[in-house]
């Protein structure tokens, strides 16, 4: 059985020492760089590799393509290659944080051209409240090739998302918290607000009081109820740099709603040039 959206800590638990799956720890912090490498450091699942948002999954920026541009593909199927990652294996991804920094990994897998990949519902404190295994121990890794096939009708660029704010023709869904979607609060980006004509969708909006995804039916009316008669493909999903923007497709996915596509650069590449349109309040 291939796993492609969500995982149970049960079903991991049960391939916990399996030599076809590899599992990626991406914990990681905005006002704290290193928190996640000191937790993993510290105790994570065993076999975890680690991933660090900017050094891995991010390439360089040069001011005018977010926060967190995409890595250039050959480089990133490297790095891949380093966790012992090729197209054979299953892959799992988990956080502490409710899946908002592992689901980058989980989309960026799918844009290389790798669908057997899954985040841990409920991440590493479902996994610790459950009481099972982690370790301190760093596992030793063999090295594997990763061929990618790149996937570039998944994501779409800043022009795409400026024709969808001037025409409507396609949804645009913004993952921030309300305020700073409403330019109430921006504690991260220089200039507050969002992209004329998009719907705040919040990722915490996703879970449950527990933390874990929402029912695949329930997902569905809520994504169904946004999209109002909309086909998923018409819709474009970002956030601030488009890690938890990942959350939301990740969601609609869980949903059978298959097909939207994510602005990587998001708020922080749009921000960047300074004559695209800004709107405040809801």
């Amino acid at each position: 059985m291939t796993y492609n959206t969500l995982i149970s800590t049960e079903a991991l638990a049960a391939h916990l020492h399996d030599p076809a799956w590899v599992i990626v720890d991406c914990r990681f912090t905005l006002s704290d760089t290193e928190a996640g490498r000191r937790a993993y450091a510290a105790s994570h699942l065993p076999g975890a590799r680690y991933a660090h948002l900017d050094e891995d999954l991010s390439g360089p920026r040069n001011g005018r393509n977010g926060r967190h541009p995409l890595p250039e593909p050959g480089v990133f199927a490297q790095t891949l290659g380093r966790w012992g990652i090729d197209r054979t294996k299953q892959v799992v991804v988990y956080d502490d944080s409710f899946g908002s920094m592992a689901v980058r990994l989980w989309w960026m897998l799918r844009w290389m051209g790798h669908d057997a990949v899954a985040l841990l519902d409920g991440g590493f404190p479902k996994w610790q409240r459950e009481g099972r295994p982690v370790t301190s121990e760093r596992p030793e890794v063999t090295p594997a090739v990763f061929v990618p096939n790149l996937r570039e009708s998944l994501r779409v660029d800043t022009q795409v998302v400026l024709e969808a704010s001037r025409t409507g023709d396609r949804l645009i869904l913004d993952a921030r918290p309300e305020m700073r979607f409403t330019g109430e609060m921006e504690p991260i980006d220089p200039v507050a607000g969002h992209v004329p004509g998009a719907i705040n969708v919040p990722f915490d909006d996703n879970l449950d009081l527990g933390g874990t995804f929402l029912l695949p039916e329930e997902l569905r009316a809520h994504y169904e109820s946004l999209l109002a008669g909309r086909r998923p493909d018409q819709v474009i999903l970002m956030c601030g740099s488009g890690v938890t923007a990942c959350h939301d497709l990740l969601a609609m996915e869980v949903a059978g709603l298959k097909g939207a596509k994510l602005y990587p650069g998001s708020w922080s590449e749009w921000i960047a040039d300074p004559a695209r349109p800004v709107a405040t309040g809801e």
